[in-house]
């Protein structure tokens, strides 16, 4: 994975969890849940990238 993907990744990863934890601060579920949403698409490219490196690509 390149640094600058995996920058990007770890940078959408806490933006999710800050809207995570501000929705719940504020009693939001809608905010709650676009953060885990948010959370879950860097989980989901991170992975993609670990086979794409696995892949050696």
């Amino acid at each position: 994975m390149s640094a600058g993907k995996k920058m990007k990744n770890v940078a959408e990863k806490a933006k999710g969890k800050a809207k995570e934890t501000v929705g719940k601060a504020t009693d939001d579920p809608g905010l709650k849940a676009e953060g885990r949403a948010t959370q879950a698409k860097s989980d989901i490219k991170q992975a993609g990238e670990k086979l794409k490196d696995a892949a050696g690509h």
